[in-house]
């Protein structure tokens, strides 16, 4: 039995992500919106935008591979990831309060302008995501307590989302509504983020778990993640989900302004959201102590499912559709869970497979499938908010039959599918349950790869008192 992780580590490291995701959300949420509606770009910079957008997504994901062999070969007095947590944070928050930012100038000169500052903005927050992630599974090897690690931190995650979804639209509106009252907002997500990481770097104890770390070549990288079947089998079900459901969020404020004809609406319903993500977390450790993964992950589904055919099939009344939400989002709350947990558990899978422990190369697949993920739905629902009209109607009124339910096909039916998929992928292929991670810890340790936990974590927990 492995010890359980100080207090003092679970919860500096869980505190760390509020303001991450509410960065993250304000990008992979609402940047499209702040182009769209408050920069009012034309179509023909919006045709440009959307191509940058899903080109250095994809480009800078590819890279995430690279940022994990060199944290994987960092050794200093500050540790592995936490000099990487700071830096990436830091220019992360400098270049997004760049991007919501109104300079004035529009046509080629603002395609460039944006061309740069976002490819920038996604190699700075690959630095901090991969070094904060990384962290997360040398704090445990045991699938229970990562499970707790990783419910509480999803916790953090959903109050910074849901700060943002809830907040942006109404307080940008008391700010004035333009381009400057997203800056300032741009700016308050970006303190508080920083707020958020020094309480990470200052309060976990990063404890030593593996004997003797070796050096990783770079011309392994490859191998690392091409021989590591398990982790392409999650990166591949991980990849669909998250285009499904970033597809769906990136809906969400033209659904109620387009749809059903009341922006305002969208507030009060992403309160609903957030409530239900909370809800799951706090529900995922307690049935993690009578269910095995493979059935929450089950139930998650059959959650999700209900919940997109019954938005689907909704009148315009928020109380149905605000049920339909929770039940989606109480579901993506248990996988979001298990998916930290799937990935943690492919490290230890590598490490026996390949004699060689590479935390952070194999968990460089967290960030690469979320730009990916992130850049399909982006350009999905950029794509659609043109070939519908939407972009270019003057008013809600304004938008055809037909394109609304254009976009209720892509933001609900799009993404039920790619995330059945998804399921399927993960029970046809995925093997790597917590009885066969305990197998594999166990022989770990006996070859003298792995030390006893709480042996490691001991000078940590006596430091930390």
């Amino acid at each position: 039995m492995d010890a359980v992780v100080p207090p003092r580590n679970r919860w500096a490291f869980a505190v760390g992500t509020v303001g991450r995701d509410m960065v993250y959300s304000m990008m992979a949420v609402f940047l499209i919106v702040f182009l769209t509606e408050v920069l009012n770009l034309d179509d023909t910079i919006m045709w440009w935008i959307n191509g940058i957008l899903l080109g250095m997504r994809l480009m800078d994901a590819f890279d995430d591979p690279i940022t994990g062999y060199f944290i994987d070969n960092t050794h200093t007095r500050w540790g592995q990831y936490k000099p990487w947590i700071a830096v990436g944070g830091v220019l992360t928050g400098v270049l997004t309060i760049l991007l919501f930012t109104d300079f004035g100038v529009r046509g080629g000169g603002y395609v460039a302008l944006f061309a740069v500052v976002y490819l920038l903005w996604g190699l700075a927050f690959s630095v901090n995501d991969l070094g904060y992630w990384s962290l997360l599974p040398a704090l445990s090897l045991d699938p229970h307590e990562r499970e707790r690690i990783g419910a509480l931190t999803k916790v953090f995650a959903t109050v910074g989302l849901f700060v943002t979804v809830v907040g942006i639209v109404p307080l940008t509106e008391a700010l004035g509504g333009d381009a400057r009252a997203w800056t300032l907002f741009a700016c308050g997500a970006v303190a508080i983020m920083l707020l958020g990481l020094v309480v990470t770097l200052t309060g976990v104890r990063e404890p030593k778990i593996v004997t003797e770390p070796e050096h990783t070549p770079l011309r392994e990288i490859a191998a690392i993640m091409g021989r590591n079947d398990q982790l392409l089998w999650t990166a591949a079900s991980m990849v669909l989900f998250l285009i499904g459901y970033n597809t769906t969020t990136g809906f969400g404020v033209y659904f109620f302004k387009y749809a059903y004809r009341n922006e305002g609406m969208y507030a009060p319903f992403a309160a609903i959201l957030g409530v239900g993500q909370l809800l799951g977390f706090v529900a995922f450790p307690l049935l993690s102590k009578w269910l095995t993964q493979r059935q929450l992950f089950a139930i998650a589904m059959g959650l999700v499912t209900a919940g997109y055919l019954t938005f689907f099939f909704s009148p315009m009344n928020i109380i149905p559709i605000g049920v339909a939400g929770m039940l989606v989002f109480i579901g993506n709350s248990f996988i979001a869970v298990l998916m930290i947990v799937f990935l943690s558990q492919c490290i230890e899978y590598g490490q026996w497979k390949m004699g060689r422990r590479n935390a952070a190369i194999t968990f460089a697949v967290q960030p690469l499938i979320n730009k990916v993920g992130g850049a399909v739905a982006t350009a999905v629902v950029g794509v659609t908010v043109i070939l519908t009209g939407i972009n270019d109607a003057p008013t809600p009124q304004d938008v055809t039959a037909e394109g609304l339910l254009g976009m209720r096909a892509m933001m609900m039916g799009f993404p039920l599918a790619l995330m059945i998929l998804s399921f399927l992928f993960n029970r046809l292929f995925f093997r790597l349950d917590e009885k066969f991670h305990a197998q594999i810890v166990a022989e770990l340790r006996q070859r003298g790869e792995l030390l006893d936990e709480a042996t490691a974590r001991r000078p940590a927990a006596t430091e930390s008192q």
